[in-house]
């Protein structure tokens, strides 16, 4: 069964649904809304420094009610990605986002529909700005991932 679930981890060969369950199964142990808000505050403390040298407006999304700066690294036919916010709230958000999407080639991210947001009852808990800010982050992956769609595809043909 699940269990407290590690800020931006992904294990090497856990699997895109493999993080969405293990996500899912963190937050049935919590009873209500106020525990789960408390949970995702703590994942958001837990996500790896982000230096303030890289928090400028190119990686920034803007729309959202609060800073967020979100930028991936490509490496090894993979996307890691890096994020914080200034909102404890939403860098829990980016803590789940990042324990799905980070060190997953982009075809798997693309192919991915992030199933735990109304799994966990995210959609139906998050004020409209936050769920906004949700929604520009998942846009923002994904725009990402798909930049680096057309370098798989250039590796492969090259081999």
């Amino acid at each position: 069964m699940g269990g407290p679930l590690q800020a931006a981890t992904t294990a090497p060969d856990e699997t895109v649904a493999d993080a969405q369950q293990s996500i899912v199964e963190s937050f049935q142990f919590l009873e209500d809304w106020t525990e789960r808000y408390q949970y995702l505050i703590e994942l958001g403390r837990q996500l790896p420094p982000f230096p303030e040298a890289k928090q400028i407006d190119t990686n920034r999304l803007y729309g959202c009610q609060a800073g967020v700066w979100l930028l991936a690294d490509y490496r090894n036919g993979k996307l890691h990605f890096e994020a914080t916010s200034d909102s404890a709230i939403v860098a829990g958000l980016i803590a789940l986002l990042l324990k799905v999407y980070s060190g997953r080639q982009p075809d798997e991210i693309l192919a991915a529909s992030p199933t735990f947001i109304d799994e966990i009852g995210l959609s139906e808990h998050l004020s409209p700005h936050r769920a906004n800010g949700l929604s520009l982050m998942l846009e923002r992956v994904r725009t990402l991932a798909k930049a680096h769609v057309a370098d798989d595809l250039a590796v492969g043909d090259a081999t």
